[in-house]
């Protein structure tokens, strides 16, 4: 069974984010993509344009002194422009570390990412760690 090609995209944006590799990443999404982060911490909020959206994934790198580490489980597509991922994420910063179950909702367009959903699994937790 072949993967669908909204999945293919995910997964190589998965690889590339987990490489850190931030030009591939930009090559996977619109110019005018927007991230929406949840809860009340400095890097909530929607974070629109591909640069705007690099910058917040370079922030996840340099607030975290590189030990973020994103497990992917699954990815799932509705054939319609839309995915879903599930993954664990893992990080230090500071005294702190955290280890919490995520899942992103894409919206893709043109074989591209437009908008991505971030959901967590403790809000209050993320909140804490990012603070």
């Amino acid at each position: 069974m072949s993967e669908h090609p909204d999945a293919a995209l995910i997964r190589r944006a998965y690889e590339a984010f987990g490489k850190g590799d931030m030009e591939t990443m930009g090559t996977l999404m619109t110019a005018d993509v927007i991230h929406h982060v949840p809860g009340s911490n400095p890097l909530s909020g929607h974070h629109k344009g591909r640069e705007a959206v690099l910058d917040l994934y370079r922030r996840f790198g340099s607030e975290t002194k590189g030990t973020l580490r994103v497990e992917l489980h699954a990815v799932l597509v509705d054939g319609r422009g839309h995915a879903m991922s599930f993954h664990t994420a893992r990080a230090d910063r500071g005294d702190r570390g955290i280890e919490i179950q995520e899942g992103l909702f894409f919206t893709i367009v043109g074989g591209k990412v437009s908008d991505i959903d971030e959901c967590t699994q403790d809000i209050d937790e993320e909140d804490r760690f990012w603070s």
